[in-house]
């Protein structure tokens, strides 16, 4: 039987606040703690592993942007943590929180995450510091296009030198925006769509984008749960039907990872939000729940669940798997030794800190770590950026191939099984790929490599998923460098 604890709590008590210590490190730091801990295990020198530790190019900028009939200065960021390998790659978000510290360790993520997944990109990262419910569609558009220029100007976008995508706040229509700018800057660049991704289909996105950060966190609880190692030490039968599952964030990560998970037969029994968290121990209709959302503008009134007033308290309650896809921070030293769930998955960047991140471990419970298991964004986004260089939509050249090959193949079985198949049967067998099928099968290929690549490392040196997942991250960065030589990078 699932249960709540609950406990009263001060309404101006940010969640960050709820969860963490004044003394835990922030967001820098703590992936920089991760990063050492991760490079005894690697096989890089201590030179390289400085070089890999260092953010190459940050650039800061100030704009102004007029207001209500006033003046406000807008600052914006973009940190390039990589160019190892080239563009380097990492979203852009609209946040009253962003600042440059953030910025920075979410390139580094970006970095690490592409590694893992065997994504040939550096990691970046860029933000915006606004609340965009604080302005109007025009005032944002105007926002974008100027931050764009910014970076047009200072060579921090183009196609093969850096390549934005949607993050918190922002999205297709914002990745439009930015397009738009960088090509009315960039006239000759044919290969000018390229230069962001996560845009609309309209102009130049890829089928299966919008689901894909979803869809990845999904595969990789799969794949974890899957193992025999895992099943025995969390005490779980392995499989996702049936399992209970409870998500904090309902944006576009948690709500397609909802989706995904329920689809496939698991129970998501709760969903946190900031305001107030929905619960039912029966299993939650997502569709009818973000329906409700939509026309309610919240959770609160909607008939088929509890609804928790200090949404927070869900997150400690008892369920196989808890996927934190909101904001970074969430899980802390006051809150770790609460947390009943026998698998953390990581959808959101840096949701569990250092300090709570050994409690949790400690406790029994199995971390599946950000860097891998929230790279499905960066993975389609791969696809759509190869999509745009090769001017030509995946499936387009070998789709009518396919179905008449298999066509002739089915028509020899029928022959020798002297049985017609339905014309149902026969359209499921010839049916050529779609362009978002041949996504989803990329992006479950790439996820499942690199589960297996974690575990087996896990594995051989006695450590856990996130220090492992680092350790082949770093190692393949640094094969990547090596492999350069060194002329420019050493005096």
């Amino acid at each position: 039987m699932l249960s709540i604890p609950m406990r009263s709590l001060s309404t101006g008590q940010s969640a960050v606040n709820r969860a963490t210590e004044d003394h835990e490190p922030k967001f820098l730091q703590a992936v920089g703690m991760f990063f050492d801990e991760a490079a005894k295990h690697s096989n890089a020198s201590l030179e390289t592993l400085k070089h890999i530790k260092s953010t190459d190019s940050v650039l800061s900028v100030t704009f102004p942007m007029e207001k209500d009939g006033k003046t406000v200065m807008i600052k914006g960021y973009r940190s390039q943590h990589s160019r190892h390998r080239l563009p380097c790659k990492g979203g852009i978000r609209f946040a009253s929180e962003v600042d440059l510290q953030e910025v920075e360790a979410l390139s580094a993520l970006m970095t690490y995450k592409c590694a893992v997944v065997d994504v040939p990109f550096g990691g970046g990262k860029g933000g915006i510091m606004i609340n965009p419910k604080d302005w109007t569609d025009a005032e944002l558009e105007r926002i974008t296009r100027r931050f764009t220029l910014e970076l047009c100007q200072k060579n921090f976008i183009g196609p093969g030198v850096d390549v934005p995508a949607p993050d918190v706040g922002t999205g297709p229509r914002e990745m439009g925006w930015i397009a738009d700018t960088y090509r009315n800057f960039n006239p000759q660049d044919v290969n000018g769509a390229a230069c962001v991704t996560g845009k609309a289909l309209s102009l130049g996105g890829v089928r299966g984008r919008t689901e894909a950060t979803g869809l990845g966190v999904y595969y990789g609880v799969r794949e974890f749960l899957s193992f025999p190692e895992v099943q025995k030490k969390i005490n779980h039968h392995g499989k996702i039907q049936d399992s209970t599952v409870i998500i904090q964030g309902f944006g576009n990560v948690g709500y397609w990872a909802a989706k995904f998970f329920e689809s496939n037969g698991a129970r998501v029994v709760g969903i946190v939000e900031h305001d107030v968290a929905a619960y039912n121990p029966a299993g939650l209709n997502i569709e009818h729940l973000s329906q409700w959302r939509k026309e309610n503008g919240s959770f609160r009134g909607f008939p088929d669940a509890k609804i928790v007033d200090s949404p927070m308290d869900l997150l400690e309650a008892e369920c196989d798997v808890l996927i934190p896809a909101a904001l970074e921070r969430q899980i802390g030293l006051r809150n770790a030794h609460k947390i009943r769930a026998k698998m953390i998955g990581e959808a959101a960047n840096g949701p569990v800190t250092p300090g709570a991140d050994a409690v949790l471990r400690k406790n029994g419970a199995v971390i599946v770590p950000d860097l891998l298991l929230n790279a499905g964004g960066v993975c389609v986004s791969y696809f759509e950026w190869a999509k745009n260089l090769s001017h030509l939509r995946f499936g387009r050249m070998n789709k009518r191939w396919d179905e008449r090959s298999k066509e002739q193949l089915l028509n020899l079985v029928e022959g020798n099984a002297g049985r017609p198949l339905s014309e149902v049967e026969r359209r499921q067998m010839i049916h050529g790929a779609e362009e978002h099928e041949l996504v989803y099968s990329g992006l479950e290929d790439t996820m499942i490599v690199a589960c297996n690549e974690t575990r087996q490392t896990a594995n051989a040196k006695n450590i856990d998923y996130r220090t492992a997942a680092m350790a082949n991250s770093i190692n393949k960065i640094a094969a990547s460098l090596a492999g350069s030589g060194s002329i420019f990078t050493h005096a």
